[in-house]
């Protein structure tokens, strides 16, 4: 993907036309309630199956590293906050054809994302009303929050906001009942032992590191670092913060006050919710087939948890299809200024709403649950696993991009930079290879594999894309 980096800014630099109406409320409740979704209520099962007690450490390496690209990404933020971000980065430092791949790649891995969730809503949505379609809850949500970001940044902000607040809520209230729970011996359940955190080393169920770091069970592959995977792809959600640079109402000091928080607010929240679980309940009683947090409600007789969770999930599914939405729009608006997207979807509304991006990935979301609706084991077994490869080229092609960008800086634009990257790139090169890691562990899963051999060949539809762009449309020289 290496071409001479353009130099000169495009036009989208100073982005006239939208609006700074996200304040920092808005911008930390928008990160922190992207990466605080199903994967936490309904996927940590899977995970603790995995790990036992030593997820809380895969957490806490999973959020280091997370952390480290938040920085490097917020590191170009800050000095250019742009609502393209890393497409807008990736262009500016990089190539037109970086540009086009990191763009594109998380736009449609936001589709992929949307899709999953407005084609489960409706099962919500049946818990209480079973005879409303699955069909007509999609659609009507799908309608109801594509008008919320028609409305303008403000709408979606507040929106996003309240989405989140539900869910924080969820956790901090379980891990409340939780603690309860521990400190009075509140055990209804006297099948279970008494809740302590001791559960967390108990010898009898394995320790903390019950099945090692990487070990073979049955022909599985089964461990922390197996968990890796599956804690990773649950921090998706929170770059979203550098898509909101170029709305935020004082970027120099909103973006990095979010960066600096949300990730040890998420892992208080994953860390604190799943050590408490495991607290009330040995980690072996755990087996996914209800949600740890409804474990937790149920072990104190709180028989309507179900309700609740059914509820909290409810609105995730809705925060996750706003945030996608919203970033999906200023993404096809970024590309559109670099040249890699039909020139149309630069138009703004009124209100400085990108209003074409938004609509052209809502049709397209449409269509593709209607894919997930007709063909379900198609759309889940192959364009989820290119979603989820998605995320590790998205984060991978911002630590490169930032590579460049100190490149470009040299070492003396460089020491004037607001908000570095700690330890430079040193730790760009470690983050690089913990993600490599991550990929060769994926190989090891049945359940992942298919996703990295998918990764490739979706790269090369994404190259393949931009070399027909750039032959039916050359690109004008620009100067520096």
């Amino acid at each position: 993907m290496s071409q001479t980096a353009n130099t000169a800014l495009p036009e989208q630099a100073s982005e006239p036309g939208l609006r700074r109406a996200l304040k920092n409320r808005h911008i930390q409740m928008i990160a922190l309630g992207g990466a605080i979704g199903t994967g936490l209520f309904y996927g940590s099962a899977e995970s603790i199956q995995l790990a036992g007690p030593s997820i809380l450490l895969a957490y806490l390496i999973g959020g280091a590293v997370i952390f480290m690209v938040m920085r490097a990404l917020g590191e170009m933020s800050v000095d250019d906050p742009v609502s393209g971000a890393f497409s807008h980065y990736a262009y500016k430092n990089w190539s037109s054809r970086a540009g086009f791949v990191s763009g594109w790649n998380y736009w449609f891995n936001y589709i992929a994302v949307a899709m999953a969730e407005l084609s489960i809503v409706g099962g919500y949505v049946n818990y209480w009303f079973p005879d409303i379609p699955a069909w007509l809850s999609a659609a009507f949500f799908l309608v109801a929050i594509t008008a919320v970001n028609l409305i303008g940044v403000k709408a979606f902000g507040e929106f996003e906001f309240w989405f989140a607040i539900i869910k924080v809520v969820a956790v901090i209230g379980m891990i409340v009942l939780g603690v309860a729970v521990i400190v009075f011996q509140l055990n209804a359940n006297p099948a279970l032992p008494a809740p302590s955190f001791g559960h967390l080393f108990d010898p009898n169920t394995g320790g903390f590191f019950p099945n090692g770091l990487l070990s073979l069970s049955d022909g599985a592959w089964i461990g922390m670092g197996m968990a890796l995977v599956v804690v990773m792809f649950s921090f998706g959600g929170v770059e979203l913060i550098g898509i909101t640079a170029g709305e935020a109402d004082n970027p120099k000091r909103t973006i990095p006050k979010a960066i600096n928080q949300v990730v040890y607010r998420i892992l208080i929240f994953y860390i604190g919710a799943l050590a408490v679980i495991m607290a009330v309940i040995p980690w072996t009683t755990i087996d996914g087939k209800m949600s740890p947090f409804v474990q937790i409600f149920d072990n104190v007789g709180i028989t309507f948890a179900a309700h609740i969770l059914n509820f909290v999930v409810l609105t995730a599914a809705m925060s996750v299809y706003n945030s996608g939405l919203y970033s999906n729009g200023r993404m096809l608006y970024s590309l559109a200024h670099q040249g890699n997207a039909p020139s149309f979807l630069k138009k703004l509304s009124k209100q400085g709403t990108p209003w074409v991006g938004v609509l052209a990935s809502a049709f397209i979301t449409v269509f593709a649950v209607f894919v997930v609706f007709i063909w379900p084991d198609f759309a889940f077994g192959y364009l989820m696993s290119v979603a989820l490869i998605a995320g590790i080229i998205n984060w991978s092609m911002i630590i490169v991009t930032q590579i460049k960008f100190r490149k470009r800086l040299g070492a003396q634009g460089a020491a004037g930079l607001a908000f570095k990257l700690p330890g430079g790139r040193v730790t760009s090169y470690l983050v690089l290879a913990f993600l490599a890691i991550v990929v060769v562990l994926m190989c090891l899963s049945p359940g992942y594999r298919v996703a990295v051999i998918l990764g490739p060949i979706w790269l090369l539809v994404l190259l393949i894309a931009y070399e027909v762009k750039r032959r039916l449309h050359p690109e004008k020289k620009r100067t520096k």
